[in-house]
């Protein structure tokens, strides 16, 4: 039977303090889940830091929030409670939510008082993880397309000067073809996406970024938004009609 679900969207920006009009409620039905899919809730989200500059506690029709604690680490590190915050927030607003932080993370990083510290740290992180994915792939590709041993390949580079955590972590599902989603395509396409929209903010040119972006978007196109993100190397692939992936020896 089909979930019922219900969307507020903006109907008018608001002038002065925001009434009711300036709002629409749309009612829509979720379909129930297939085989192997899950019907999940969202009661978080990500928002660009520029708007978390607006968590001020000042006059506002946005009621602020307490602390800026957006994280880093993944399903892995989160069920295993080793993630790493980027917070900001007042001594009040930490010692609030020390027992939540102490509970899931490994690392607090403390940056101040002002809200959007932490999300623009975290933006910053996901510029350096997007780019790194999008690199790593293209190298393999490279690698491939050009005949050669792409786990000897992958054995040099984890070995030498290219290396990189997400080399490290993602070329193995390129090279295994094993794209069960830890991550997933579409999550960077809404990470780099909130990248560019700071740089444009602060006048500021992203071009590594715009690439990247541009990579998993055509990923996403192309059908495998849900895969994990190492599957970007699959425009790659599509592109030359070759494959990464290499037998284990």
């Amino acid at each position: 039977m089909p979930t019922p679900s219900r969307q507020i969207l903006l109907a008018a920006r608001p002038v002065g303090a925001p009434k009711p009009s300036d709002f629409k409620l749309v009612e829509a039905s979720v379909p129930d889940p297939g085989p192997g899919e899950v019907l999940v809730r969202n009661i978080y989200m990500s928002v660009d830091p520029y708007m978390r500059g607006r968590m001020n506690d000042v006059k506002s029709y946005v009621p602020p929030f307490s602390l800026d604690a957006p994280m880093s680490g993944g399903r892995a590190r989160a069920e295993s409670g080793e993630l790493t915050f980027m917070a900001s927030g007042s001594p009040k607003a930490f010692a609030s939510a020390e027992s939540i932080l102490s509970a899931t993370s490994a690392t607090v990083f403390r940056l101040g008082e002002a809200p959007g510290i932490g999300s623009l740290v975290k933006t910053v992180n996901q510029l350096l993880a997007g780019v790194h994915i999008a690199t790593a792939a293209e190298a393999m590709a490279l690698a491939a397309k050009a005949g050669a041993d792409t786990r000897a390949v992958y054995e040099v580079i984890s070995a030498s000067a290219g290396n990189s955590w997400m080399f490290g972590n993602r070329v193995p599902h390129m090279l295994d073809d094993d794209y069960s989603p830890l991550s997933a395509v579409e999550i960077f396409v809404k990470d780099l996406e909130l990248v560019l929209n700071t740089g444009h903010e602060h006048r500021l040119p992203l071009p590594m970024a715009a690439a990247a972006h541009q990579l998993f978007l055509a990923a996403a196109g192309a059908g495998w938004g849900r895969l994990d993100d190492a599957a970007v190397v699959k425009v790659y692939e599509q592109a030359g009609d070759f494959k990464v992936s290499s037998p284990r020896k």
